[in-house]
């Protein structure tokens, strides 16, 4: 049983460009968001992909139609929603990636770890692998359930993942692949 996993992340937001941290409110597409979505339309549009999965936030579900739409058919699942940030919800961003590291067991306040992502994320994964075994699969959402494929897929720390995230380093490409075999149990940071 495997899956074949390839990972969108959401177009640019409002609150992207205010250097806001969305978390589970929805924040809507930039006109740079949207130049983002259809660019990628236009360079993956030769992908074969059997079925796309969103989350149910506004800015991952405008950004697969955007890409996928009237192609294939799209799915939300409130499992790959960004990290619930709590009370810290529409704070500086700055702020949310210094804490991040604190927060992989300890929830935000009010909110919620990067271990219960890595919950839910396994979960629609377990999924996955049940009903679409041997197929490839797009998914488009936000950081939190990235780093959790990167965690669950390749092995790596949840530690590892936020500190090597491409975020930090601008290294963006169109989309990242990952093979869903088994899930391990980790626990590690």
């Amino acid at each position: 049983m495997s899956v074949e996993i390839a990972f969108f992340a959401h177009g640019t937001t409002e609150d992207n460009e205010r250097g806001i941290a969305s978390g589970w409110t929805d924040s809507e597409l930039s006109d740079v968001g949207n130049e983002q979505a259809i660019d990628l339309r236009k360079l993956v549009w030769c992908e074969r992909f059997d079925i796309v999965f969103c989350s149910d936030l506004s800015r991952a579900t405008d950004s697969a139609k955007l890409i996928f739409g009237g192609r294939i058919e799209i799915v939300q699942d409130r499992r790959l929603r960004e990290c619930d940030y709590g009370d810290l919800t529409r704070e500086k961003a700055a702020r949310i990636n210094r804490q991040m590291l604190k927060h992989i067991d300890k929830p935000f306040p009010n909110g919620e770890s990067y271990k219960d992502v890595e919950k839910r994320v396994r979960d629609f994964l377990n999924d996955l692998l049940k009903r679409w075994s041997g197929k490839r699969v797009a998914i488009v959402a936000h950081r939190a359930p990235q780093l959790a494929l990167e965690v669950l897929t390749n092995g790596k720390s949840w530690r590892q993942v936020i500190e090597d995230d491409w975020r930090r380093r601008e290294k963006w490409q169109p989309f990242w692949t990952y093979k869903c075999e088994s899930l391990r149990e980790r626990s590690g940071f």
